[in-house]
């Protein structure tokens, strides 16, 4: 899978949990899911969960801590 099939899937995962529609316009791998997503810690949870569902992965707690932005969601699954 290709960085930019890796971006687009975990747009479609984030997608039902945005609460700032506008973070989705300029979605890369900068955009943090806090930030410039407003998704809220509980739904960062379930972003995580639906990650690991997609992806056949499984997420350790470290690596769930450092999540924050698409970029490092990227990382976690190349590293798995």
């Amino acid at each position: 899978m290709t960085e930019k099939e890796l971006i687009e899937t975990i747009k479609k995962i984030v997608k039902p949990y945005v609460q700032r529609e506008e973070g989705l316009k300029e979605f890369s791998k900068e955009t943090k899911f806090i930030k410039d997503l407003e998704i809220n810690s509980a739904n960062l949870v379930d972003v995580i969960l639906d990650v690991e569902d997609e992806f056949d992965i499984e997420i350790d707690n470290d690596s769930m801590e450092g999540m924050r932005s698409v970029g490092d969601a990227i990382e976690i699954v190349k590293k798995k």
